[in-house]
């Protein structure tokens, strides 16, 4: 129960993150004992890289603090929404931080807003979304998978954020939302293989003030029909955009001083240029990696104009 409001102690049920380095993250469940594979109750023991720690030794630990492991040290944090998604179990691919965060502003998400979700999966997304739009907003989010909506539900439960979403299980491109949402929702995301097939879904969906439309597509292709699809349903202001992360490494570099008042002359010209010196300053700078990240994918935003707007562009 420790995603919802902030805590000082660990408490038995609490889900927390144990963290060896910024690329060695895990989270588990704070309990006693737990299932072996014998389906015998035993004591939870968590193996890492550093050694083992007994779980319920961290019942009323702080936040934050540094626990020793049978061969080295961690710290336990509590779960933010960014460190679950990088800890989280993979059901399906997820969307990650960098997407995430263009996904929210673009959708201009703010507490109290109403969000349809298509393509729950993993819940990387969801955690991001009821975090934006808590404690007066509400999410509906949908997967055609009905184990992936289980496992789903009873996550949500145990991170005390279940009365800020409802999962459906439900195929939205042939069955649609259902009438209960229809001029409900603020923004509507879509993260599926054909999101075109949504989109007239959708339309019905969003309030009729109008609301904005994101989706999410690996392949260029998808976007091109999307766009296509979302033009003619009536969407305005529709751009993609690709989001990539460029790393900037920070270090120390020696620059030679340039002596000025010492000039000399190039063989082949009569430019006169500055002589370098022998002296040299150590300078703070960045330099780029040498490579970027791959391609996640491309993110595609659309905005439904108000209905009376729309009926009198018809006309």
């Amino acid at each position: 129960m420790s995603f919802y409001e902030c805590k000082s102690e660990i408490e038995e049920g609490d889900i927390v993150v144990l963290y060896l380095g910024p690329q060695n993250m895990h989270s588990f469940e704070v309990t006693p004992k737990i299932l072996n594979r014998k389906d015998e109750m035993v004591e939870n023991v968590f193996q890492t890289t550093y050694g083992a720690i007994k779980v319920p030794s961290l019942i009323g630990k702080k936040y934050g603090s540094k626990v020793e492991l049978s061969r080295g040290w961690a710290f336990v944090l509590q779960p933010t929404s960014e460190l679950w998604t990088v800890t989280l179990p993979h059901r399906t691919q997820i969307i990650y931080t960098a997407d995430i965060s263009l996904i929210i502003h673009l959708l201009e998400l703010t507490p109290g807003s109403i969000v349809i979700e298509t393509g729950t999966g993993s819940g990387s997304l969801s955690h991001s979304l009821i975090r934006t739009i808590r404690p007066h907003g509400y999410l509906y989010t949908f997967d055609f998978h009905k184990q992936r909506v289980e496992l789903a539900s009873a996550e949500f439960v145990k991170h005390g954020i279940q009365k800020f979403v409802t999962v459906s299980h439900r195929d939205v491109c042939i069955e649609g939302f259902g009438d209960d949402l229809q001029h409900k929702a603020d923004a509507v995301f879509l993260d599926l293989p054909h999101p075109w097939l949504a989109i007239e879904h959708a339309v019905k969906t969003l309030k009729k003030s109008g609301g904005k439309l994101c989706s999410f597509s690996p392949c260029i292709e998808q976007v091109q029909q999307t766009c296509f699809t979302l033009e003619t349903a009536g969407f305005v202001d529709i751009r993609t955009y690709e989001s990539l992360q460029r790393e900037l490494n920070v270090s120390y570099k020696n620059v030679p001083h340039l002596n000025l008042d010492c000039l000399k002359r190039k063989h082949s010209s009569d430019e006169v240029l500055p002589k370098k010196s022998e002296d040299q300053d150590k300078i703070l700078t960045v330099t780029h990696a040498p490579s970027l990240p791959g391609h996640t994918g491309y993110v595609t935003i659309a905005t439904l104009p108000p209905l009376f707007a729309r009926i009198t562009q018809d006309k």
